[in-house]
């Protein structure tokens, strides 16, 4: 299984990274975790007809814009698109005029699913609300024997440590600076994804969602890893392109 991060900026492009999209691809489907402008490359990786699901964490910008390249797409089985509660009206009436292109313009078949939070769906999915301004979801995933969590614009709460926990893999967001002090209930610092990772229990800690005003280069996020490992030593901090096997 690869988990592949297509964006891994918050709030806006910049020459270290499109803003935050991951696939992975199983055995058996393809997995799209949020669609802020690294979701057009997509196209570059999913290479056969299997089913194709897209996991919305909110409707914040940076975590959806990327469906205005929905046209680029041609998947004959379509996309199921899961979004909290109440939030499927409003990401419609994104993906029409004015907004974009007319909905007849994209070639591939979009089914919505609206889900609650506390509830466990199906058989390869568990999803939580989390600390943030607005409603938004983490995703705790159970693909090919692997659990995979995503947590993204969030701050502490039981959630987050509850979805993470024991996870293979715990893609958490590090909007937050090193050094920000201050109430901040709404985003990590690499020292808080690093500590929820170790008293979750998970196996490994990828750090994204880089806010690019605090992380405008590569050198910044590597000196958040440093101190990320310094608590929990399999620490990664992400870049758009990389890729972790499970």
């Amino acid at each position: 299984m690869n988990v592949i991060f297509l964006g891994t900026n918050g709030w806006y492009d910049t020459e270290t990274g499109n803003t935050v999209s991951v696939l992975i691809e199983t055995e058996g489907q393809y997995i799209i975790l949020d669609a802020g402008f690294g979701f057009y490359k997509v196209k570059e990786y999913i290479k056969s007809d299997k089913p194709v699901s897209l996991f919305v964490s909110h409707l914040h910008l940076d975590h959806i814009i990327g469906l205005h390249t929905l046209p680029l797409l041609n998947l004959k089985r379509g996309i199921d698109i899961y979004v909290p509660k109440g939030m499927e009206r409003p990401l419609r009436s994104l993906l029409k005029r004015p907004f974009t292109s007319s909905p007849l313009l994209i070639p591939t078949k979009l089914r919505y699913h609206e889900i609650s939070d506390k509830q466990k769906y199906f058989t390869f999915f568990q999803s939580a609300r989390l600390c943030h301004s607005v409603p938004c979801y983490g995703y705790r995933l159970n693909l090919d024997g692997a659990i995979i969590t995503y947590c993204t614009d969030t701050g502490l709460c039981a959630n987050l440590k509850r979805l993470a926990d024991k996870a293979d893999l715990f893609i958490a967001e590090c909007a937050m600076a090193p050094d920000e002090k201050g109430p901040n209930l709404f985003h990590l610092t690499p020292q808080t994804a690093a500590k929820v990772a170790a008293e979750s229990g998970a196996r490994r800690l990828a750090l994204s969602h880089f806010d690019p005003a605090k992380y405008p280069t590569l050198s910044h996020r590597e000196n958040a890893e440093r101190i990320a490992k310094r608590s929990f030593a399999e620490t990664i901090a992400a870049v758009d392109g990389t890729t972790i096997v499970l």
